[in-house]
């Protein structure tokens, strides 16, 4: 019985150590793991943060670009005034044709989109060269319609506020690719933003699944320690047992030892002091 036990402490011990070791490796690649996952998280928050400032600066660009817009547009209206009261000179005049209006229009609306599009060399070229040509029906016109003084007047006031709207448009052109500089940066970097937290997630499953791995060994440590112990007390047990044993067995030997000594001492044989201690140590002096 004792063997077995001490055979199966052996083996606890070994288990224990065992498990002890794989519970430290487990926590300490665990930890690892938790520390990525933070750097990770931090680096996610810096990216949002970095995006959020982004989205700010667009928000503030296309703030811009709404006031200059409605700045030229009010500008613009003024212009159109004019050139509708052009329009109705140059048709009381037989003037026919597009009106210088509806030719300025069709230039704007082509520039903003050349402007503001991104288009392919062939699209870019065909825009170019119907600018120019409308450009040159534009001038066509206004060199037809100031030999007319009251035209000429009108379409110089115009065309100064036309200027000045043209201004206004400028910087809304100039805002506007701003905003949309700020508004690509700040998708760039919210997508890396989100590949930085779907690393961190992943980094996080890890740790977890390192943690309860190490939480498992650490129950079977604790486990084999119990049974140690319990062994051990056990062993105690038995040991105290044991030692009983072996104390009972010398008074035995003891009492017939003394016992043999006083049957000669009867018989009239002579005793040592050796004889004597035994006798008392046996109760029997």
């Amino acid at each position: 019985m004792l063997k077995e036990l001490n055979e199966k402490r052996k083996e606890l011990k070994k288990l224990s150590e065992e498990c002890k070791e794989k519970r430290n490796e487990l926590n300490s690649q665990a930890s690892s793991l938790a520390a990525k996952r933070n750097e990770l998280n931090k680096k996610t928050k810096e990216l949002i943060n970095e995006a959020q400032e982004y989205k700010k600066l667009r928000d503030g660009h296309n703030d811009e670009v709404q006031a200059n817009k409605n700045k030229r547009d009010e500008i613009n209206a003024k212009a159109n005034e004019l050139f509708a009261k052009v329009d109705s000179i140059r048709s009381a005049n037989n003037l026919g044709g597009p009106s210088m209006k509806e030719i300025r229009r069709d230039i704007d609306r082509l520039e903003f989109a050349q402007q503001t599009e991104v288009l392919t060399p062939t699209k870019e070229r065909e825009i170019v060269n119907k600018i120019a040509d409308l450009q040159k029906l534009y001038l066509a016109k206004k060199e037809q319609l100031e030999s007319n003084s009251e035209l000429k007047e009108l379409l110089t006031e115009a065309q100064a506020i036309r200027d000045n709207a043209s201004e206004y448009h400028t910087k809304l052109t100039e805002h506007a690719q701003k905003a949309q500089e700020y508004h690509d940066k700040m998708i760039a970097t919210f997508k890396e933003a989100d590949k930085i937290r779907a690393e961190s997630d992943a980094a996080h499953r890890e740790f977890v699944r390192f943690q309860e791995s190490a939480d498992e060994q650490h129950k079977k440590f604790i486990n084999a320690q119990k049974e140690i112990r319990e062994i051990d007390k056990e062993l105690r047990k038995l040991k105290k047992t044991e030692t009983v044993g072996r104390r009972e067995v010398s008074r035995e030997d003891i009492r017939k030892d003394a016992e043999d000594i006083f049957h000669k001492f009867k018989k009239g044989e002579k005793l040592t002091t050796e004889n004597l201690m035994l006798l008392q140590k046996a109760g029997m002096l």
